[in-house]
């Protein structure tokens, strides 16, 4: 199918036909649900020996009484794993609670109403904004919007962020204060950063506001879904190019072990690292260091952790081949539509043609199918093409998913001969 060549007979031809397949699986009375990227549940019983692990032995190797108050930056054996997983010294690494989301607004918050290393505090700006590279996460999106931080969208390349739009924007406004980055496995586009983007982003720092500051969630660090991809270190850019204080990075476990109880870290410069202590001593009197524990004690070797994501992949790699089967089956020759081939992460960027994605979400969900919001992977929900859709394939069973894709492709369908109809 093809709608730029079709005639209008032809479309109106299709429109009764789809139409008639879309009215005859309302009929069935679907709930499926390929909304956000939450591990499956055979996913979360990977990491079920955490319970029972510290077998009443609570002591760390440094003799920390994990049970007890204390220990601000976290254990050092959880340390160490975060070290390990981000790629930088020990020494650079806090390690917190179980969510990454929440050291990133704790670190966009201090930036805001403080300042890192003796800057200004963005909040003392006319209109201080962040780069988002689009399409994005949305979650980083509302915590700009919640402290009212201006956003501005970058657009991504099959690299990463379009680096030309984004120096120039650093270098003309200088209330641009920060920029949200997920470099590998890119949430939506599935897309990691090459060596020359990262280099760049490394040498912002330089033309930038003194306080600008690269939020690096490196959310899937390891989450690969067959042969290793390798991310450039943006640690090692920043110490070439005398930059160390503009980069933060974040990682956690949530979707490597249970997700809702894993260990979150955040790794930057001594200067930005005393920066974020000096508002912690006041708000918490320690992570959860038994929790930290068991991690350290189930993956007492980097290596055992990677084997651990190899489990993790082989239940992952069916269900995107499942995806990408129907995207190909049904667009691979047509011009209905545009898709990237993730190797990893834990989803799959889908576009539209032009003006059609919030129609396909409405039809899917007129049949039973839930979608992620369009336009939540623009700022303020707005996708200014309404083209953008991403599927999250991890949670559901293969034969649901499986089944969710059948309607998806249909509803794409379905939207773009209804749109060329209005044309």
């Amino acid at each position: 199918m093809r709608i730029d060549s079709a005639t209008r007979d032809q479309l109106q031809a299709w429109e009764k036909e789809l139409g008639a397949q879309y009215q005859r699986i309302c009929q069935h009375e679907l709930n499926l649900d390929i909304t956000r990227g939450k591990p499956s549940a055979d996913q979360l019983s990977l990491s079920d020996k955490l319970d029972g692990s510290l077998n009443g032995d609570y002591r760390a190797g440094d003799g920390t009484d994990t049970r007890n108050y204390g220990g601000l930056e976290g254990l050092i054996c959880a340390r160490e794993m975060g070290a390990d997983i981000l790629q930088v010294p020990t020494n650079e690494v806090i390690a917190g609670g179980n969510s990454s989301l929440t050291l990133m607004y704790h670190a966009v918050l201090t930036g805001y109403l403080f300042g890192f290393a003796g800057n200004t505090p963005w909040r003392d700006m006319k209109a201080p904004k962040f780069l988002c590279p689009v399409p994005g996460y949305d979650r980083h999106f509302a915590i700009c919007e919640q402290l009212g931080i201006g956003m501005v969208n970058v657009p991504m390349t099959a690299t990463g962020p379009d680096m030309g739009a984004a120096e120039r924007l650093v270098e003309e406004d200088q209330e641009i204060i920060g920029m949200w980055c997920v470099p590998k496995f890119s949430n939506p586009t599935g897309v990691t950063y090459d060596q020359e983007t990262v280099e760049r982003l490394s040498r912002l720092g330089r033309i930038a506001n003194p306080g600008f500051r690269i939020f690096w969630d490196n959310a899937y660090a390891i989450h690969d879904l067959g042969q290793q991809v390798n991310l450039p270190n943006i640690r090692t850019a920043t110490v070439e190019n005398d930059t160390v204080d503009s980069v933060l990075q974040f990682a956690s476990t949530s979707k490597v072990t249970h997700a809702g109880s894993g260990v979150a870290y955040v790794s930057a410069s001594p200067a930005n690292l005393a920066s974020l202590k000096q508002q912690m001593q006041a708000m918490t009197i320690g992570p959860d260091k038994v929790n930290q524990l068991r991690h350290s004690r189930l993956f007492p070797e980097f290596s055992m952790l990677k084997d651990h994501m190899k489990k993790h992949a082989g239940i992952l790699q069916p269900k995107f081949a499942c995806v990408l089967k129907h995207l190909d089956d049904a667009f691979g020759d047509s011009d209905l539509g545009t898709w990237e081939e993730p190797r990893g992460g834990y989803f799959v960027s889908f576009d539209t043609r032009p003006g059609c994605a919030r129609a396909v979400v409405e039809l899917a969900a007129g049949a039973g199918v839930k979608l992620t919001p369009a336009g939540a992977t623009f700022p303020y929900g707005k996708d200014p093409e309404d083209c953008n859709i991403r599927i999250a394939p991890s949670f559901p069973p293969l034969e649901e998913l499986d089944t969710a894709m059948s309607v998806f492709v249909l509803c794409v369908k379905l939207a773009s001969v209804r749109k060329a109809l209005e044309a």
